[in-house]
């Protein structure tokens, strides 16, 4: 990988990682259903362009939407809004990786290899840990709301690979499209007050949700479909897991966050063995190389 496409992957970590401090500042003020809704309805504007049919690939793509859009993001920031701090659930987001390789396995028929059983026992045990941090541990509900999205996410990938080719835009129109009004009526059954918090709103308070839209899922998203045309997944997915590295550092300096042992050991097993998950395929291939 180049130098240029270092850069990129760089940049990305970043915005994926400082999406954790807009997501807990916008849903803080907003409330993390209305928050994420105006993301949507943020990132809907933009890609209307992109928001054509996709012939024969109807069903699967609305299901993917709803599963990504409505449960994954919805549960990503109600656990980010409870969270005592942003490394627990940044580095638990990262479960989507082996959940996808578990579901994998019981509905594409991939198989288990021994790594495979391994790295997901290392990242899971970490989360374990993660939990016992004694200020982590007064907020379970979090980590609970952050497995949840992930294995949102982990069913959706699995769903995607029946409409293939689609393009990260066209993908991203379709997500905000089911996303942007199910979450708003979401947040009027469950939440209140939605009219005052946009009536005593200035323009500055809008920056969490314009951020989260265009810095992470346009940009974030949109650079990493660039990378994936040019480079291997089993090469650029490991790379991405300095997202949540950025996100704990970033708690630490804008939210004065505190990362307790019990923290940095779990979260070194959680990232290792999701590396492990997303390196077997690397490994299976060298292995049957070389025999």
């Amino acid at each position: 990988m180049h130098g240029k496409d270092l850069l990129l992957i760089l940049m990305v970590n970043l915005a994926w990682g400082f999406n954790f401090i807009a997501g807990k500042l916008g849903a803080e003020h907003f409330r993390p259903l209305f928050f994420t809704s105006l993301r949507f309805w943020v990132l809907l504007v933009l890609m209307l362009p992109w928001l054509k049919p996709a012939k024969g690939q109807m069903k699967p793509l609305l299901l993917v939407s709803f599963l990504m859009g409505v449960l994954h993001f919805g549960m990503t920031f109600i656990g980010i809004y409870a969270s005592g701090n942003i490394a627990s659930v940044a580095i638990t987001t990262q479960l989507y990786i082996p959940f996808s390789a578990i579901l994998a396995v019981l509905f594409l028929k991939e198989k288990m290899t021994v790594v495979k059983v391994v790295a997901i026992i290392v990242a899971l045990t970490g989360v374990f840990i993660i939990g016992f941090d004694p200020v982590v541990f007064e907020h379970l509900d979090a980590i609970l709301w952050m497995g949840g999205a992930s294995l949102a996410i982990a069913v959706a990938t699995v769903v995607m690979r029946q409409c293939p080719n689609l393009g990260v835009f066209r993908l991203q129109a379709w997500i905000a499209l089911v996303a942007a009004p199910s979450l708003l009526l979401l947040s009027l059954m469950f939440e209140t007050a939605q009219v005052d918090i946009i009536s005593r709103s200035s323009f500055a308070d809008l920056w969490t949700p314009l951020y989260s839209a265009i810095g992470a899922s346009i940009l974030g998203h949109g650079v990493v479909y660039y990378l994936l045309g040019r480079h291997p997944v089993s090469v650029v997915t490991p790379l991405l897991l300095l997202s949540p590295i950025f996100a704990s550092l970033f708690g630490v300096v804008v939210l004065y966050d505190q990362l307790g042992g019990k923290m940095i050991v779990g979260g070194v097993m959680t990232l290792a063995g999701v590396l492990l998950v997303s390196l077997e395929p690397w490994f299976s291939r060298e292995k049957a190389r070389l025999n």
